[in-house]
């Protein structure tokens, strides 16, 4: 006999309502999920802005010959200078006021500074070329410098793409596999049951309620790159659109995935820290993924995170066709498909 009810009769339809009523009505959700980026964007935009370079703060020990030395130094621009006497040199070198001491001897000069420090070593590197130049040195090569500051070499730039990109895991993975299990831990599950519902709807009800949200988190977040940091969208919209809505899928499959069969609360959340924590270390949010050994690498790659990162980033930053992230959303893809078949194959209700 045919199925004559409606669409708004039907089990999917009204679990998806159900779904979205249940996150609206959850302020720290809505926090999480749309102004927690947002901030979190503000923040480390503003702290790795497009800034000038940084001078280097270093000092001259006082004495018989601090003019001839002090003053070539002084001339360059990218010094910040400090004359000291024996105590207050020790006291700045110490506390890393100064990150170089310079001391002129009979022979000319001797530099002071903690070679552990990078900053020490850049101005000790800087401080030198001057010191050189002012006794004569002439460079054997002549070179100019055509400094670039285009939008998409940024820290920011490559920033925004993976706080996207971590955004939609989150959301996915803690978003709802804690809902699941929160109706399993209070018996509800239990009583779907008995309802003219399947396994399969249950849980694509999960799935499809994150489509309405992810619009609006995508364009917060992005929308707040673009405007405020002048993020480069190079990219189609729709391009945008596909890769995140396969990443909310795919880590939506991986939470469904999670809280598939645990009881209480600390035991999904101790899986969701598992699955997400080398995520969060390998797959190139805050660096490039590349900075780990060779040996690492197929692994890192096979990570969802990494491909959800390389792909947002790709579209992003160098308007990647669909044809070039072909590998990224085939591994999307297939953690898609795997999460949300073995979730319903293992999936209890109690």
């Amino acid at each position: 006999m045919a199925d004559r009810r409606t669409w708004r009769e039907r089990p999917l339809y009204q679990l998806t309502i159900v779904r979205y009523l249940e996150f609206v009505r959850e302020p720290e959700a809505l926090f999480w999920t749309f102004i927690f980026p947002v901030l979190l964007t503000a923040g480390l935009g503003i702290a790795f802005r497009s800034r000038p370079p940084e001078t280097a703060k270093i000092g001259v020990l006082q004495g018989p010959v601090t003019e001839a030395v002090a003053g070539p130094l002084e001339a360059d621009a990218r010094l910040e200078v400090r004359r000291l006497d024996d105590s207050a040199a020790a006291q700045a070198l110490r506390t890393g006021k100064i990150a170089l001491l310079v001391v002129p001897v009979a022979s000319g000069v001797t530099y002071r500074f903690d070679d552990a420090r990078p900053e020490a070593r850049t101005a000790r590197q800087l401080t030198d070329d001057v010191m050189q130049r002012a006794a004569g040195r002439i460079d054997p090569v002549r070179v100019s410098e055509e400094l670039v500051r285009e939008r998409g070499s940024r820290y920011i730039d490559f920033l925004v793409p993976g706080l996207l990109a971590m955004g939609l895991m989150g959301n996915g993975i803690w978003g709802i596999g804690f809902a699941i299990v929160d109706q399993r831990r209070k018996k509800l599950l239990k009583r779907l049951v008995a309802t003219p519902m399947s396994r399969a709807e249950y849980l694509a009800s999960f799935t499809l309620s994150r489509l309405g949200w992810l619009i609006l988190e995508v364009l917060a977040l992005v929308g707040f790159g673009v405007l405020v940091f002048g993020v480069p969208l190079r990219g189609s919209l729709l391009m945008l659109g596909i890769v995140s809505l396969l990443a909310a899928f795919t880590f939506g499959g991986i939470g469904l995935l999670i809280a598939a069969r645990p009881r209480t609360i600390e035991g999904a959340s101790g899986l969701m820290n598992v699955a997400m924590l080398p995520m969060w270390v390998f797959s190139g949010v805050f660096f490039s993924a590349t900075n780990f050994p060779a040996a690492m690498q197929p692994f890192i790659q096979a990570l969802p995170l990494t491909a959800a990162v390389d792909a947002l980033r790709a579209t992003m930053l160098e308007g990647a066709s669909l044809a070039q992230l072909a590998p990224e959303l085939g591994i999307l893809g297939a953690w898609m498909v795997g999460s949300f078949v073995i979730a319903l194959k293992i999936f209890r209700w109690q």
